[in-house]
Formats: C-alpha cells, structure tokens, sequence
C-alpha cells in the first residue's frame, strides 16, 4: 500500500462482530449515507452478519467525514470509516478496504448505488451460506434512477449494456463484471487482487474478472441494484478519455479476450481511417448537442468513446 496516513473509525457494533460478509465501499467525494441508511434496514435481519467498510479515497472534506461518523455511529449494522489523506485510485483503494474486512465473503458496493430490494443483503446472505461462490455478480438497474434529461444519454447507454439480466450475464460471465455489486470469496481475491497498474477511471474490474474466470467459476444472479449516479455527456467524454489507457492495458494483457468485444473491433476498424481527428471531434459534438435525438447523441457517443480508444491502441 502506499504511504497514505488513514484516519479508521468504528462504531460501536464494530468490536466483537464475527460477519459471514464485509460489504466494501469505496468513494471519492460522494455522500455514502443514503446508502448505509438503507442497507441498516436490514439490520435486524442479518444482525450479526453482515459488516460495512468504508474508504474515502482521498476526498479531503472536514465536515463530510464528521457527518459519516455520526452516521456510522447511528447504525445498527458495523461499521468501519477509513479516511484516506490523498488518493490512490480506484484499484488500490479497493485492494485496502479488503485488508479490514473480517468475513469470508466481500460485496464491492459502489457508494452511488441503491439497492432495489428490501432483501437485498439477505439474498447475498442466503447465496453465501447456499453455494459459497467464488465470485457472484447481482446485476445493475435504473429502476430508481433520476429521470432528468440532461442524464437521458447515459441512461440509453447503460440500458442497453449494463442493465442485463443474469441468464443473458451468464452467456460471457467475464464481460459482466462490474464492482458496484460485486461477491468476491476472500481466498480467490488473496490470489488475484486488482492490478494497481490502472489508474484513474474504468476497466481495472473487467480486466480482474478476465484473470479470474480462468481459475473460477464467476456466477450471475438477479440481485441488483440500481445505478444512481447517472453523467452528464460531457462528463461521461471525460470518462472515456481518462479510460483509454486502461483500454490499452487490458487489450495488451488479454489480447484474446478483448478482440471479441464490439468496442474493440470498432476502435481497430476507426484506427485505419485517416480522418480519425475529424470523426473524433464531430461524435463528440453530436453526443453534447441537444438538438439531436436521444438515441442519436448515444450512438455518437459510442462512436467517440471507440475514436478515443483508437488512439490509444
């Protein structure tokens, strides 16, 4: 790990708990609490069960960390808030909350998600204790997601990719590997962590899942939860440039894999074209304008994403 100082706090239930599953939850300027408020109403159900481990990687904000604390003090489910000093990325963030859970299986829950059943910690729970799975995915939604227009195009591009139900999932369990809702056994991740190698945003769980899914079985289950941290355009365009390093590393470290997927073969096929600039800047233009239809400024953000990534193998 790297020399960041960590400030850990616990609350009451902490000491003393022996979990069957540590939910870990990374986050990097997110408000988390929404969250453990409604994860805590399945308190009572799991009591005794089930404990919380959070990872602020880096936010630097005073007074949301106070708040987190009260929060973590007012649940009835343990609690575990640590604080990072500076950030050390997504990879490496995960790969330290898992050095505090305590329990033999760990749900990777992204702080923006809100699960979409009342039972939702009791499923994984009861999948737990039924199959003991190596890893085991439960899906995203939008069920709950907000509407506002100015979320429309990523909600068209993430209807169409990720909401996927689990017998769909199961068909190339590696590409629907995602750690917003992720079931990992603690001995299959003490033999294939993260690679701290990818940095800033995207890929690092998709390329794990790669190296996984040659030793393990990885299953798919309808457990979601839904995605409630939608991006504007212009956001999700930022995304994909500081993605299309990672790109390239996973092209590089499973070229067999990577050559059968659609964003992959579109980025090959946009690289011969001399006019790659031009078609660039113009897929970019049309994703932000708000004249076009929603699922035109999708297509040409799909078309932008893979001219990026084109530059980048």
């Amino acid at each position: 790990m790297s020399g960041s100082r960590a400030d850990i706090h616990d609350n009451s239930g902490w000491v003393g708990a022996r979990p069957e599953l540590s939910v870990l939850i990374p986050f990097l300027g997110d408000d988390p609490a929404p969250l453990l408020r409604r994860l805590d109403t399945e308190g009572a159900a799991v009591a005794g069960r089930v404990e919380l481990i959070l990872l602020d990687d880096g936010t630097g904000d005073a007074a949301l960390t106070a708040r987190l604390k009260a929060a973590l003090d007012a649940l009835a489910l343990p609690a575990r808030l640590v604080t990072l000093s500076a950030n050390e990325g997504r990879a490496r963030g995960r790969n330290r909350l898992t050095i505090a859970a305590r329990a033999g299986s760990w749900l990777f829950l992204d702080s923006d998600m809100k699960p979409d059943s009342p039972r939702f910690l009791q499923t994984w729970i009861e999948l737990i204790a039924r199959d003991d799975p190596a890893v085991a995915f439960g899906g995203f939604s939008l069920k709950q997601a907000p509407r506002d227009r100015r979320f429309a195009v990523h909600r068209a591009l993430s209807s169409a990719s990720e909401c996927v139900r689990a017998a769909q999932r199961a068909r190339t369990p590696e590409k629907y590997v995602y750690t917003s809702n992720l079931l990992v056994r603690r001995d299959v991740f003490a033999v294939e962590s993260f690679d701290p190698g990818f940095t800033g945003w995207g890929w690092e769980d998709v390329e794990w899942a790669m190296r996984v899914a040659r030793r393990f079985q990885v299953v798919h289950i309808d457990n979601p939860a839904t995605h409630m941290g939608l991006d504007t355009v212009p956001d999700l365009a930022r995304k994909f440039d500081q993605g299309a390093a990672n790109f390239a590393r996973v092209v590089a470290l499973h070229p067999e894999i990577v050559q059968t997927y659609p964003s992959y073969k579109a980025a090959r096929a946009l690289k011969r074209l001399p006019s790659l600039p031009l078609i660039r800047r113009m897929a970019r233009g049309a994703a932000l304008s708000p004249l076009l239809p929603t699922r035109t400024r999708a297509f040409a953000l799909r078309l932008y994403r893979a001219a990026v990534y084109a530059d980048a193998i």
